[in-house]
């Protein structure tokens, strides 16, 4: 069973094991040193222990494989469908910010995410960040963007 009482000094209330009644400890808020109380229903609430905070030993046992254990990373999607015929050459996938974006919504990261599970992380080379200039037609001034250069095997 649990006592529960509360600091003199700074009132905060304490949680304790009815076994430590009588013994000395310091508040943990205001570090003033106090006497837990003896289990009296006039100025402690003896607190009954619940289903869900008794203390459960466990005992846990460690699992036993006889073969190779399942890899934690999978492994990287086919490749695009234009890699499957002859071999693999060197390509180039560029992806601009300006391209992405909807409304209210920037979907430029979905959409390098999409692409680099589409070539598979074996076939990509590199990946390189571009900033870029343009005129925008309706307002005609110069604006800068972003994007990404992903050269790939396929």
């Amino acid at each position: 069973m649990d006592i529960i009482f509360n600091c003199p000094d700074c009132h905060q209330e304490l949680v304790v094991d009815a076994s430590g009644a009588g013994s000395e400890i310091g508040c943990p808020s205001c570090e003033t040193s106090l006497t837990i109380p003896e289990a009296d229903a006039a100025n402690v609430k003896i607190h009954p222990p619940s289903q869900t905070t008794a203390r459960e030993e466990k005992q846990f046992k460690v699992p036993d494989r006889q073969g190779p254990s399942e890899p934690l990373i999978t492994k990287s999607k086919p490749p695009l469908e234009s890699q499957k015929d002859g071999d693999k050459i060197l390509r180039i996938k560029t992806i601009r910010h300006g391209d992405c974006r909807e409304v209210g919504h920037d979907a430029f990261d979905e959409r390098v995410t999409e692409i680099l599970n589409q070539i598979g992380e074996t076939n990509i080379v590199s990946v390189n960040t571009i900033n870029y200039s343009y005129v925008d037609l309706a307002s005609k001034q110069q604006l800068n963007d972003f994007g990404v250069v992903i050269i790939y095997k396929g």
